[in-house]
């Protein structure tokens, strides 16, 4: 290696390292190549803060949100801790997405600053597969300490913003140390041959990523297990054929 590839590297490793971030990180791959071929490295990496959110604060979008969290949850292993500050967790919601109640540790803390202590003991523990905890704002202080908690046990850490009022939603633009960030929105489900609930869709955007690029796709919600699938026309595919991409 030559005197300015080996600057040149050393430089890149400081620079990775002033950001937190960690170049070797295990990552969970969505499965989907149009997904997972526009993430740095193939999937969602773990040990890492991440954000979720619905498209503003309705309580649709809110809930699909909250499932793609657990989707993602549910696909590590071991226990999760929740934490939440309104007892309106939908445990059967979470269910449906993979996320059974037998896994799930519910914490109701008194407000915001209390489960940000919850998530932040939870990723420090080291015992646990995942620590979500639905939020309004998060400080860039508040999501270092998180991110560096998650980091130290490599316990993913998933901050679900959720708001009570719809202009409380613009805190979701301010920057965070999250490696990634996320937002989640209903869509029309696919109609079936005869009467009934269709799949239902989600519009999933990934609004920021560290060395990666924006983009949005339309998927299928997770089903039992956590999986996300491709609908029909989006696969290209006819649909009696289909079936889901499964996790890795």
């Amino acid at each position: 290696m030559s005197a300015s590839s080996a600057t040149l590297s050393a430089l890149r490793s400081r620079i990775s390292h002033l950001e937190g971030h960690v170049q070797a990180h295990a990552v969970l791959p969505f499965g989907l190549p149009e997904l997972d071929r526009r993430l740095p490295q193939g999937g969602l990496p773990l040990g890492c803060l991440h954000e979720v959110a619905g498209s503003g604060a309705g309580a649709d979008d809110g809930a699909a949100a909250a499932c793609f969290a657990a989707g993602i949850a549910a696909r590590l292993p071991g226990q999760v801790l929740w934490c939440v500050t309104r007892a309106d967790l939908f445990a059967p919601g979470l269910a449906q997405a993979g996320l059974t109640p037998d896994r799930v540790i519910h914490v109701e803390a008194g407000d915001e600053t209390s489960v940000l202590a919850c998530m932040e003991e939870g990723l420090r523990h080291g015992g646990l597969a995942a620590v979500v905890a639905e939020i309004g704002r998060l400080s860039m202080t508040a999501s270092r300490r998180l991110h560096l908690a998650a980091k130290n046990t490599g316990t993913t850490g998933i901050a679900l913003r959720r708001w009570r009022w719809l202009a409380d939603a613009d805190d979701f633009g301010q920057p965070t140390a999250a490696m990634t960030r996320w937002r989640v929105s209903e869509r029309p489900s696919v109609a079936l041959p005869v009467p009934g609930l269709g799949h239902a869709l989600w519009l999933v955007e990934l609004m920021r990523a560290r060395a990666g690029e924006t983009f949005d796709l339309e998927v299928e919600a997770c089903d039992g297990t956590g999986h996300l699938g491709l609908p029909a026309d989006v696969a290209d595919r006819p649909a009696a054929a289909g079936g889901r991409y499964a996790f890795g």
